[in-house]
C-alpha cells in the first residue's frame, strides 16, 4: 500500500513539474503602471477636488445638524413638550438627509464611484489591453498583478480547466 502511494505521490510531482515548466508566467504592477501614466493622474486629480468638495458640502451640512441640536439643547427648557418632540424631529429629519447624501456621494454605488467609472476606467482598460499585447507577444500563458488585488489580468484560455472538470462532476 506504501509503495502505491509513494509510486503515484512520484508520478504525480513528476507531472506537475513538467506541467509546470510548459507555463510561463509573469507579475506585473499595475499600480505603479498607472502612476506613471499622466491621463491616470489627471483623473486622479479630478476625482479628488470632487470628493474635497463633497465632503465639504456635508461638513457644512452636519454643522447645521450641531447648530440644530444646540440651539434645540438650550431652548429645551423653556420648550412645551408638542414643539420639543417637532424640534427633535426636525434634527433627526436633518441629520437623516445629510447622511443620504454621504451615502448618495460615497456610497458603494455613489457618485463618486461613478465618476471615477467613467474617468479612470478607460485609463485602466489600456494597461489591460497592453498586457494582454505583451502576453499574446511574448507566450505568456498567466500574469498576475502584484501591486493591487486585480489578481489575474491574462489568462491563457487554454489553461481553463473549467468545462473539463464540469463534465467529470456530471458523470
Amino acid at each position: 500500500m506504501k509503495r502505491r502511494f509513494l509510486t503515484f505521490v512520484l508520478l504525480l510531482v513528476g507531472f506537475l513539474g513538467t506541467s509546470l515548466t510548459a507555463q510561463r508566467v509573469a507579475v506585473v504592477d499595475v499600480n505603479a503602471l498607472l502612476n506613471e501614466m499622466p491621463e491616470y493622474k489627471t483623473a486622479q486629480a479630478e476625482l479628488d477636488k470632487i470628493a474635497s468638495k463633497w465632503r465639504q458640502e456635508i461638513s457644512i451640512e452636519m454643522d447645521k445638524v450641531k447648530s440644530m441640536y444646540n440651539k434645540y439643547q438650550a431652548e429645551q427648557v423653556l420648550l412645551s413638550d408638542e414643539v420639543r418632540a417637532q424640534r427633535e424631529q426636525e434634527i433627526v429629519d436633518k441629520e437623516k438627509s445629510v447622511m443620504d447624501m454621504q451615502k448618495l456621494r460615497f456610497g458603494p454605488d455613489g457618485d463618486l464611484f461613478k465618476r471615477r467609472q467613467e474617468l479612470v476606467k478607460p485609463v485602466q482598460d489600456k494597461v489591460v489591453a497592453a498586457i494582454e499585447d505583451f502576453a499574446d507577444d511574448r507566450g505568456f500563458d498567466l500574469i498576475l498583478d502584484k501591486g493591487g488585488s486585480a489578481g489575474i489580468l491574462f489568462l491563457n484560455e487554454e489553461l481553463d480547466k473549467t468545462e473539463d472538470v464540469r463534465k467529470r462532476l456530471r458523470n
